[in-house]
């Protein structure tokens, strides 16, 4: 059975201190109005100021929010038309900066784009036309949009697994970054974000994202909250406990290899494209008692996963499983493996990067071709068509 809930008092803490940190935000837009035209002359009003959404690096929704805590953007009306001046100046712009990762819908849930660079920008509402014969010298309004803003991180690997396997411990001693770390059932409350720093100045982030429990497709604990989020991410990499996990004497205890399946099984009940990811994984806490016999039983259940898949109630078995490009046993605490991980991280995504500019290069080249084929006049020696 998939775990129905988590503890009261873990989901009370989540709730509070997941408020900190601000992963969505609606919003009032409204371009400004145009000015007024000027009929004795023809003269034209200015357009009213448009409304755009526009990624930086320093910001957060949290400090969005902060700042603005009517949420409502309006943007500069345009000026008249008048005789020393018959064209209107246009409004004044209103931009609404946002973190990069950002997601902008509408009220309807429909997608108007996305933000995953600095600087990029949406036009979220439009000024209204200035006054002029096509509309009888008056003005027009500017166009009122409710928007929503959805914060999904961006980073080229993304943490994945149950809460206590080691992941912010993981995070730690790979990069910079510097979560919280608790020896209980404990799950992270925040996305924390990390760089791995290589000697050739390569650097590699490394998200650990809202730990997952069993039932996190149906939202249950922090679910949605977790998956949106590895929606952004490049590239998975799962961290188990090699002794298995238990959330609370309520639950049912799993094994490393039963954690790895109910992952799985998360991932494609919510969004089936996130098993295509590439994906490693990180067997931790290899300083533990008996980890060297319990990691040779999890390596043989992993060459052949079918064999012990009845195991599983039938509601629990991945359509697909999931296929590791690297298997590392490491410990967080003695940091034994540590540099084999960055290593297979790093490789990982190089092989990636490769096998994405090939595919582009690829494509370049057949759009190339057909563009030429398209252009090319008919051959003097073709036979016309009767």
């Amino acid at each position: 059975m998939l775990i129905r809930g988590i503890k009261e008092d873990i989901t009370e803490s989540m709730t509070f201190e997941y408020g900190n940190f601000i992963d969505n935000l609606r919003l009032f837009t409204k371009g400004g109005s145009g000015g007024m035209g000027y009929p004795r002359l023809g003269g034209e009003g200015g357009k009213g100021g448009d409304v755009w959404v526009v990624a930086e690096k320093k910001i957060t929704l949290k400090q969005l929010k902060d700042k603005y805590p009517q949420k409502r953007f309006v943007a500069g009306g345009g000026t008249n038309s008048r005789v020393s001046a018959l064209k209107g100046s246009k409004g004044k712009d209103c931009e609404i900066p946002v973190p990069v990762g950002i997601s902008v819908t509408d009220e309807n849930g429909k997608i108007i784009g996305e933000l995953n660079k600095e600087k990029e920008r949406i036009l979220v509402a439009e000024g209204g036309l200035g006054g002029k014969l096509l509309t009888n010298f008056l003005p027009l309004k500017g166009q009122k949009r409710i928007i929503h803003l959805d914060l999904k991180l961006i980073a080229d690997v993304g943490l994945v697994g149950f809460p206590n396997a080691g992941k912010s411990s993981l995070l730690s001693q790979i990069s910079h970054a510097k979560p919280v770390i608790a020896d209980y059932a404990f799950t992270t409350l925040k996305p924390e974000l990390g760089k791995i720093m290589y000697q050739d100045f390569k650097q590699i982030s490394v998200a650990d994202l809202p730990g997952l429990i069993e039932g996190a497709h149906m939202n249950k604990g922090m679910g949605h909250k977790f998956l949106k989020h590895i929606e952004r991410t490049r590239q998975l990499l799962f961290v188990v406990d090699i002794s298995g996990f238990q959330l609370s004497s309520q639950t049912q205890y799993r094994t490393a290899f039963e954690t790895i399946t109910l992952l799985t099984k998360e991932l494609e009940l919510y969004k089936e494209e996130l098993q295509t990811k590439p994906a490693l994984l990180a067997v931790n806490k290899m300083d533990l008692p008996g980890a060297q016999d319990k990691l040779h039983e999890l390596m043989s259940q992993l060459q052949n996963p079918k064999d012990f898949l009845q195991l599983f109630e039938k509601n629990m078995i991945p359509e697909r499983i999931m296929e590791f490009q690297h298997i590392i046993p490491i410990s967080a605490v003695t940091r034994e493996g540590i540099e084999e991980l960055k290593n297979c991280i790093r490789k990982s995504l190089d092989e990636q990067d490769s096998q994405e500019k090939s595919a582009y290069h690829k494509n370049q080249l057949l759009n190339l071709r057909n563009a030429i084929s398209y252009s090319e006049p008919p051959s003097r020696h073709a036979i016309p068509s009767s």
